[in-house]
């Protein structure tokens, strides 16, 4: 019998998917912090997280655990060390939100480019004759920098490719191990890759230090677009604050933040040329229903001995940036 702990709350079709399967048992939690959960992780075989915690602490209370599966695909809050020390994998959804969260990296480059918070303004409150001040931008022929080529970041290529930009990416882990088919030109160097670019999206995973700080941004074109759907602290924010106030970076797209919920007087929050949501780019209807799904079927899988080893998340892709 494998038992399996459900740690946040998981959709219905989720459980529906377990509580299917043969020779299972499951605990539901569906409060979301470590504390709930950490009681319970001792007896469970597999555990299905959302996105609170999971420390070295509570690895070390799981006797038991055999697989970690992520409802996402984000990672950060898992300490993937103190899993590997023990050969526990930790999974990830896949292609399960990877077009959602491209969509809305889409939607916050679109948005930004057109300065779309001051169009809205200038039609409710004014003044209209704002549509003369000419800020809203072509993207057509421009350079779009993707950080971070994986799913989400080959998606985006895709999707942004049919509005005619040149598209490069910043991938140091798939230049090393074979670049993928699509649009998108392999960047090697960073700084070079920084300086060309009129708009940088980023999807790339979080790692020790901001991938983007004073000194990256520094490389930036002047009114350089930036957009973030990937993690908060992977962009530092006072430094992305001082960008925004000398105008080196012209407009913002951010679902993610270093703290969430940011706080009230948060400087970010100042900005209208600054498009923000409540870390939503994989949140939706259908890619919740997904996600339950697929974290609840990688479980199985590797019970079965089926899961996809391109799941399995790789600590050196993590390194890599």
């Amino acid at each position: 019998m494998v038992h399996i702990l459900v740690a946040g709350k998981l959709h219905q079709l989720g459980r529906d998917v377990l509580d299917a399967a043969p020779g299972v048992t499951v605990r539901y939690i569906d409060e979301i912090s470590e504390n709930s959960y950490a009681p319970y992780i001792a007896e469970a075989d597999a555990l299905l997280i959302r996105t609170q915690p999971l420390s070295a602490a509570t690895v070390a209370k799981a006797e038991k655990l055999r697989i970690v599966s992520r409802h996402g695909v984000g990672y950060d809050a898992v300490d993937v060390a103190a899993l590997n020390a023990r050969g526990i994998p930790l999974c990830i959804c896949g292609d399960a939100n990877s077009f959602s969260v491209a969509e809305h990296a889409c939607m916050m480059i679109l948005a930004a480019a057109k300065r779309a918070l001051r169009g809205d303004a200038s039609v409710r409150t004014g003044p209209w004759g704002w549509r003369n001040t000419l800020e809203s931008q072509d993207i057509r022929g421009r350079t779009l920098l993707i950080l971070g080529y994986g799913r989400i970041g080959q998606h985006t290529a895709r999707m942004m490719a049919g509005f005619g930009l040149t598209i490069h990416a910043y991938d140091p882990w798939l230049a090393a191990n074979g670049w993928p088919e699509g649009p998108a030109e392999n960047a090697p160097d960073l700084a070079q890759a920084l300086a060309e670019a009129d708009i940088i999206s980023v999807s790339a995973p979080k790692g020790d230090k901001p991938l983007i700080g004073a000194a990256e941004l520094a490389c930036m074109k002047d009114g350089v677009i930036l957009v973030n759907t990937a993690r908060g602290g992977i962009i530092d924010e006072p430094a992305l604050v001082d960008a925004l106030a000398s105008g080196k970076v012209g407009a913002a797209g951010l679902d993610v933040f270093s703290d969430e919920p940011p706080a009230p007087d948060h400087p970010l929050l100042r900005f209208d040329q600054v498009i923000l949501s409540p870390h939503i780019a994989g949140v939706t209807e259908g890619a919740a229903e997904r996600m339950a799904i697929s974290s609840a079927q990688n479980i199985l899988d590797f019970m079965n001995g089926t899961l996809d080893p391109a799941l399995v998340v790789n600590r050196d892709r993590i390194a890599a940036f």
